[in-house]
């Protein structure tokens, strides 16, 4: 199935190519920077743990509405469509807030704190709070519409095009049936990855790209890029990093499998016809033997640096 939402850098592009590449005997399936979750998505149910991360909040917040709330988020959502660059720009401004604010978490507060002794408040206060923040369907009701409204996904400027939000209703159910058995995290990648690494574990990393970080709501700094070499390094299960095709990359994990692939730029295409996006998949595996047979799809060459 589809994702339930489009984001920036999604691997819609190329999920077929990754799937066939994938290891054939998983036993727990983890996406680090799980993004709009395309992969995820469009990969077939097993019986092996998966786990879904990413390191922002708003997007963890999303998708847990989306598996453990999804007709308060549907009702939440339930509103005429948005048609103005000022009302996203409210939806901007709201999502920029710091402080939590939630009426059901305040009279969940009042009757705590009335029933509650003060050791068994001050000990329920903090759950009422984690639980509230980890679920906040508002928030994830205006974060779905920005990112809908959004030009590119990305955000950060009005798409200048009506959309009826009510469309989508259903991906979001979809999505949270896809979803029940799948653990959702919001982690740093090295705690993540260090958490759940073991020989039988798959790593799918597609972290922000080298040099197009601005794109990206979370800070990823050069230094970062080697912090998560570094930790892959150390892995005892497979893992397959996706990254934009460039000098840097290639050197920092020399040694490894590193196999070139292109895709579509969907971005350009209104400007430029056939662009495409040049991309690489690092592997600490040959993925020579899970493919049942060759792919076309934009396929460049194979290199062991």
């Amino acid at each position: 199935m589809d994702s339930v939402i489009s984001w920036v850098g999604g691997k819609r592009a190329l999920r077929e190519l990754i799937y066939r590449r994938m290891p054939r005997d998983i036993g727990r399936y983890i996406e680090v920077f799980g993004g709009g979750g395309w992969v995820l998505f469009g990969r077939r149910p097993d019986k092996c743990m998966e786990v879904y991360n990413d390191f922002n909040s708003d997007l963890v917040n999303l998708f847990r509405c989306i598996k453990e709330r999804p007709f308060a988020l549907l009702k939440e959502l339930n509103f005429l469509p948005l048609n103005s660059r000022d009302d996203f720009t409210a939806l901007k401004m709201y999502l920029g807030k710091e402080e939590f604010t939630s009426q059901y978490l305040q009279e969940e507060m009042e009757l705590a704190q009335y029933y509650l002794s003060e050791p068994e408040f001050e000990e329920i206060k903090q759950i009422l709070i984690e639980n509230a923040t980890m679920c906040d369907v508002k928030r994830a009701a205006a974060f779905f519409k920005l990112i809908r409204y959004s030009y590119g996904s990305g955000c950060t400027s009005f798409g200048c095009q009506p959309f009826d939000i009510r469309k989508t209703f259903h991906l979001i159910w979809s999505g949270s049936r896809r979803l029940k058995n799948t653990l959702i995290e919001n982690k740093d990648f090295e705690a993540l990855i260090l958490q759940y690494d073991r020989d039988n574990a798959f790593f799918y990393i597609d972290p922000p790209y080298f040099e197009t970080e601005g794109h990206y709501a979370v800070k990823f700094r050069k230094e970062d890029h080697v912090r998560l070499r570094d930790v892959v390094v150390g892995c005892h299960g497979k893992w397959m990093v996706s990254y934009n095709d460039c000098q840097y990359i290639r050197e920092l994990y020399k040694g490894y499998y590193i196999e070139a692939v292109s895709r579509l730029n969907n971005l350009a295409q209104r400007y430029d016809k056939g662009c495409e996006y040049s991309e690489v998949l690092i592997t600490n595996y040959d993925t020579s033997i899970c493919r049942a047979k060759p792919t076309q799809m934009g396929l460049i060459d194979l290199s062991i640096l």
